[in-house]
């Protein structure tokens, strides 16, 4: 692995940075937030139309750059230092990784190109708050996760050829706002049991979507009711990426590319929240001079530096590593995680009294630290399902 980055990955940085710096401050990110769609269209518009970033990994063929997935990570940094709300991630990250994968020619030619040029966002919609379950995050995804044929969860049924879904998504990431669902639902019964992904458009009859209300307000969610709507199957019927496809093992791939880039994500977020603190302890005054030159006050944000550094080459290694065919994109977001909540708690007690208001800009970082572990798992979960997957334990009982 070359750690050096490129200049054309070096550009989008820098250029991804001014934006955001111009377009994405304290007071326009709030204002977007209280927004039905939870970010600013007009922001999203420029970060597709200018900087291509939803079609960043998509291949050329559909309208994409062709780039590498370290390339949608490091814009990914980028976005998360300015806690940016947007569809990046549920667009590029978690949705069109999965038409490309399992898509027929039709749906791929038909879909992403319109979502490489940011006009169609697409989210993905899990049964429940099974997301981590379903990504193979926290543990296998061969189980009951999208409805196992009892009720609950999303049940699919193939009425005079055409497919209808019924039941319920929780925590779908801009799920309120995208123009496309891609739909993991249950079919078959208890003889063939077993999970599908289904295409649902957004103005198709007996869809149901409301925005909820979120511990981070910086990544929108919305619960998605399905009521006897109308679903088209990716992948087509008879064909090897529709009903015969390996769902789980899609789903798996993805989650671990999604680790990998929302690890950079989170890295950005800690980098920023601790570059944040610095400058504050360094005006701050206590006993006639400023915290910042107490030792204590420096080791503790020495700690942080290193735990963020360290975050940041694991998220970089996974991201290079998931078009190599190591998985390590979950240790690198429990790593990224961890980082971020550090950054994050000591922001909130180094700024102080006013550091403890909701007001106060310490507390989006926080809240993201929080609400990315209730979304993606929880990082002890991360690191031990990273552990049973590498074989580190034995596990075998030993009966007395």
């Amino acid at each position: 692995m070359d750690a050096s980055l490129t200049a054309e990955q070096d550009e989008i940085r820098r250029t991804l940075r001014e934006l955001l710096h111009k377009r994405c401050g304290s007071e326009e990110l709030r204002a977007a937030l209280a927004t039905p769609a939870g970010h600013d269209p007009a922001l999203w518009t420029v970060l597709a139309d200018q900087l291509g970033l939803p079609g960043l990994a998509l291949p050329e063929a559909y309208g994409g750059v062709g780039c590498p997935v370290t390339d949608l990570a490091l814009a990914a940094e980028e976005t998360g230092r300015a806690l940016a709300p947007s569809p990046l991630v549920a667009t590029a990250v978690l949705a069109a990784p999965l038409i490309l994968a399992l898509g027929t020619d039709a749906q791929r030619a038909h879909l992403l190109p319109r979502i490489a040029s940011g006009a169609l966002t697409a989210a993905l919609a899990v049964p429940g708050t099974a997301l981590a379950t379903a990504l193979a995050l926290t543990g296998v995804n061969g189980g009951d996760w999208a409805g196992g044929g009892r009720a609950g969860g999303v049940q699919a049924r193939c009425v005079q050829g055409a497919w209808r879904l019924y039941g319920e998504a929780a925590q779908v990431l801009d799920g309120h706002s995208a123009g496309l669902l891609v739909v993991a639902a249950h079919t078959g019964g208890f003889v063939r049991s077993r999970p599908l992904l289904f295409l649902v458009r957004a103005d198709a009859a007996g869809l149901v979507r409301a925005r909820q209300t979120a511990l981070d307000a910086t990544r929108p969610q919305a619960r998605v009711q399905l009521r006897n709507v109308e679903a088209e199957l990716l992948g087509g019927e008879g064909d090897a990426g529709g009903a015969e496809a390996d769902v789980p093992k899609a789903l798996a791939q993805t989650g671990d590319r999604a680790a990998a880039v929302l690890a950079c994500e989170a890295v950005g977020a800690a980098d920023r929240a601790l570059e944040r603190t610095v400058e504050y302890v360094g005006q701050r005054e206590q006993f006639g001079r400023a915290i910042g030159s107490f030792q204590a006050v420096q080791h503790r944000l020495a700690d942080v530096y290193v735990q963020v550094q360290a975050a940041r080459s694991a998220a970089y290694y996974a991201a290079w590593a998931t078009a190599h065919g190591e998985r390590v994109g979950g240790l690198a977001l429990a790593q990224a995680l961890e980082a971020l909540r550090s950054a994050a708690g000591e922001a909130v007690q180094l700024h102080g009294g006013v550091g403890f208001t909701w007001e106060h800009d310490a507390h989006l970082y926080f809240k993201r630290a929080a609400g990315d572990e209730l979304l993606f798992g929880p990082v002890h979960r991360l690191r031990a399902h990273a552990a049973d997957e590498a074989g580190l334990f034995d596990r075998t009982e030993v009966s007395v």
